[in-house]
């Protein structure tokens, strides 16, 4: 089962007009604010999720006077969670097992940051949760992966620790390649390499590593 959110960051119309037409989901959460990209582009989400303290006057109202069937789950604004997190965790309650997370990124930078963390819980759960916009693709990894470079997010791919190490790093397949490496937190090492066989291949030994692929 595979579910797509629309949060409230930065969102790129075509963009993702396109992925949903090219990546049918069974499930669509709009969280808070997130639901105005449905609105404006005729769609309807099967669910939405959160404070809505950010949501422009009456999309909600059109949502719940024309679309009886959606599910609107309404949270008070002093909470724990971020809008995004409780759209993250009711797809996982409802036995997802792949999301893609869209809107997640732009200029508030603390949320960003905490939509990366968000990967780390959906990955806890057994649940494949990816990042994406128009120039990014982000993905945490606790189990080494193979790149084809015909399906490259890019031409980019940059890796940080999301532990204090990832030990015993190997990388082949790149334009910088490593053998049995400790990559440790505070450094950009892991900036912008580049696959340059058909099919590169990232392992390590004890870690968790934040992949991200990228192109201008």
């Amino acid at each position: 089962m595979q579910t797509l959110i629309i949060t409230g960051g930065n969102i790129d119309d075509a963009f993702t007009l396109n992925f949903i037409k090219e990546n049918p989901c069974d499930l669509m959460i709009a969280a808070d604010s997130g639901m105005e990209f449905f609105y404006r582009n005729g769609l309807v989400p099967n669910v939405i999720v959160g404070d809505f303290d950010s949501v422009k006057e009456g999309v909600l109202e059109y949502f719940r006077k024309n679309n009886p069937d959606i599910k609107v789950m309404k949270f008070q604004p002093e909470k724990d969670e971020t809008d995004t997190e409780l759209a993250l965790r009711t797809a996982m309650e409802a036995g997802c097992e792949k999301i893609w997370l869209l809107g997640a990124t732009g200029t508030r930078l603390d949320h960003v940051l905490g939509n990366i963390h968000l990967l780390g819980m959906a990955m806890e759960q057994g649940c494949e949760c990816i990042m994406l916009d128009a120039h990014n693709r982000i993905r945490m990894l606790k189990h080494g992966i193979r790149l084809k470079k015909a399906e490259q997010y890019g031409d980019y791919i940059s890796l940080f620790p999301f532990t204090p190490t990832v030990k015993g790093l190997t990388l082949t397949g790149f334009k910088y390649p490593l053998h049995k490496y400790e990559l440790q937190c505070y450094h950009s090492l892991g900036v912008s390499n580049e696959i340059t066989q058909e099919e590169a291949e990232i392992s390590f030994e004890d870690g968790i590593l934040l992949m991200m692929e990228s192109r201008e």
